[in-house]
């Protein structure tokens, strides 16, 4: 249950981090708010570890396969996009596409087992659930 809850949270503060970055953007430019945005979130980050676990970062070197580590900088595409998409889109359109395009990118990854993720098997009442959202985005697009 408490995984629910941290799901409901982050998908709040990605709508809301879409709306400030946007709004910040507008003011500074797109790659001097993404810089700043990164920035603030590496010193976050460190507060929270020094404040916490202290695990070592030597551990990154054994992480394999190395790819794994451009989670940061697929980070920075990641607020490039919704920053682009909140702005030509507003935030509701946005999230709708973001939402279904991670459910789908997800399940896709599931499927396959890419990445080191278990292999799931490919449900029909899953895909029907996908198709739904997409209506839903029809209907909300031209309503």
């Amino acid at each position: 249950m408490l995984g629910f809850w941290i799901a409901i949270l982050s998908g709040a503060l990605m709508s809301v981090q879409g709306v400030f970055n946007t709004q910040v953007t507008k003011q500074s430019g797109i790659w001097v708010a993404n810089a700043f945005v990164q920035f603030t979130a590496l010193l976050v980050c460190l507060a929270v570890w020094l404040a916490t676990d202290r695990a070592s970062f030597s551990a990154l070197l054994q992480v394999e396969p190395k790819y794994m580590l451009l989670g940061g900088a697929i980070g920075t595409f990641i607020t490039y996009t919704v920053i682009k998409s909140m702005e030509q889109l507003g935030p509701a359109r946005s999230v709708m596409f973001i939402v279904v395009s991670q459910l789908i990118v997800a399940y896709v990854i599931e499927v396959l087992g890419l990445f080191g993720v278990e292999k799931q098997p490919l449900e029909m009442k899953k895909l029907l659930g996908a198709g739904v959202m997409i209506a839903g985005i029809v209907i909300f697009k031209w309503t």
